[in-house]
């Protein structure tokens, strides 16, 4: 189906245009011409499947531009889909004008949020807890709600959001239109749709498309406390330029993600605790390459749309099989092959059938690599380079400066180029295995080091690896590079590269460590 072919106005119809839409996904196809109708409906439809145009231009379409009350309310789980779909609204009704829409979510001040309702605004974009807050202080009013939306139904409810929901539904008029968007159909969602919808059409899009063909899919039976080690092998052997590792709670986000920065990698985590400029920032990192691996939750990792991101990690399976979609949907995009990578323990293997069978895929079992094979695939990677380097490279210098040692110390060639192979090798473990408890790894040979102050300590319930994190995150300076962090009771010494040390100064300046403000500059005199 065409938009062109939609009974909507000609400046909704050039909106559409201006974005590039001209064929319609087949979530829209059924939904457009059902929600036009007045239809109520119950969609089950992916994140990148096109549903927010789904449900958005209907509601514009519908909208009563001569009438300044709310005609419409889009509930939205997080503030950055209420955000992102504020903004898919706004380019589709660019050249409809009169129509007023308004997103309200937490962490905005609910002062503008009002001087700009009692303005006039037809549309209310906003997630369930803060419209909530309106309704109790009167701010809103329902009496003239056409048309209701729920956006990501299973996340709010997830989230527990089912009785604020159910509120405000109670709080529309019975004839208003109920539609449901939802990437999965819980009970929950049907009993909500039983009790607030009438004769609602269900739409549901063919599951052809779950996977993507060019995805390689792997698995591993792993005992729970052997993930991280098992983790930080497959990195080392794939040795990605982005990663995504997925887990099921924030908790499980904030402890892996302490470990992997204590252990020198460069990882940032994202999930719903998180404030909206702390996201912000994470991402950015991770969008030009500073941060490598990004660790999330499900509900967190909504709305992420990087193109290079190369594996895709299950550190726990997902509570939900259309989970496992969305996340392996990460990786594999643009045309360019991708690999997702799950870790099973226990009986897991058994829901790890279903969820093949769910798929319509087959993944591969794979042996936990050792220490050897992380060794054997560095040694693997370096021959491939210095292949690179013979056929391209005019090597006649050095092989000089090779030819000499030999005659002057009685070496054969394969004496050096085994001596080479080591020494590579050695100073490779030395940056991927980095010890901040250990002053003596960082403060030796021709490496020279600046030792900073800073004013917290262990009675701030602050770890070296926050330390770590922090500086690594703020400065962008790899944290291989980071030194001794020595910590006392109320303040800690950490060792940078002499040559860094001012750009870390200038990075700390205005940073926050577990949410404390800190004072960062350079020790006055190192004290053994």
């Amino acid at each position: 189906m065409k938009f062109e072919d939609l009974e909507i106005s000609s400046k909704l119809q050039k909106g559409i245009k201006d974005m590039g839409f001209e064929e319609a996904t087949p979530i829209q196809a059924k939904s457009i011409p059902a929600m036009l109708e007045g239809k109520d409906i119950i969609a089950q439809a992916q994140t990148g499947t096109g549903k927010t145009a789904a449900f958005a231009i209907p509601v514009l379409e519908q909208i009563d531009v001569s009438d300044k009350h709310v005609q419409s309310v889009i509930l939205c789980p997080t503030r950055e889909l209420a955000i992102q779909v504020a903004g898919e609204f706004r380019k589709l009704c660019k050249y409809t004008h009169g129509i007023k829409l308004l997103p309200v979510y937490g962490g905005q001040e609910i002062v503008k949020q009002i001087r700009s309702l009692k303005a006039g605004v037809q549309i209310i974009i906003g997630t369930p807890g803060r419209v909530m807050d309106h309704m109790r202080r009167k701010t809103v009013k329902f009496d003239k709600i056409r048309t209701i939306v729920l956006d990501e139904a299973d996340e709010m409810l997830n989230m527990g959001f089912r009785e604020d929901i159910e509120t405000i539904l109670n709080d529309t008029p019975e004839e208003r239109q109920t539609v449901l968007f939802s990437a999965t159909m819980p009970k929950a969602i049907l009993e909500i749709a039983k009790e607030y919808q009438t004769n609602a059409e269900m739409i549901k899009v063919v599951k052809k498309e779950l996977t993507v063909q060019s995805i390689e899919q792997h698995y591993y039976e792993v005992r729970p406390k052997n993930k991280a080690d098992i983790l930080c092998r497959l990195i080392d052997i794939y040795n990605p330029d982005l990663s995504i590792i997925f887990c099921n709670t924030k908790r499980k986000v904030d402890e892996l993600v302490s470990d992997l920065q204590g252990r020198g990698y460069f990882a940032e985590g994202l999930h719903g605790d998180m404030k909206q400029q702390q996201r912000d920032r994470v991402m950015s990192a991770f969008r030009n390459g500073k941060t490598e691996i990004l660790v999330a939750t499900d509900v967190a990792a909504r709305g992420i749309d990087v193109d290079d991101v190369d594996i895709v990690f299950n550190y726990d399976l997902p509570q939900d099989d259309e989970y496992y979609v969305h996340r392996i949907g990460r990786t594999g995009r643009a045309g360019k092959a991708g690999l997702a990578i799950t870790f099973v323990v226990g009986k897991e293997v058994y829901k790890l059938k279903d969820l093949q069978r769910y798929c319509k895929t087959k993944m591969k079992a794979k042996p936990i690599p050792s220490i050897h094979d992380v060794t054997n695939t560095r040694v693997d990677n370096l021959f491939k380079d210095l292949d690179h380097l013979i056929t391209n490279e005019d090597l006649g210098p050095m092989i000089s400066q090779i030819e000499r040692q030999i005659n002057d110390q009685d070496y054969t060639a394969m004496d050096v180029a085994a001596a080479f192979l080591k020494l590579h090798l050695c100073s490779k473990e030395s940056e991927n295995s980095p010890s901040v408890d250990s002053e003596s790894s960082f403060i030796d040979g021709e490496k020279k080091m600046t030792r900073l102050f800073i004013n917290i300590g262990k009675r701030d319930g602050v770890r070296p690896a926050n330390i770590l994190g922090a500086i690594a995150g703020e400065s962008g300076i790899s944290g291989n590079l980071v030194g001794s962090i020595d910590m006392y009771d109320n303040y800690t010494f950490v060792d940078v590269p002499q040559n860094m040390a001012s750009e870390v100064l200038d990075a700390m300046n205005q940073a926050k460590i577990k949410g404390r403000s800190v004072t960062m500059e350079r020790a006055q005199k190192r004290r053994r």
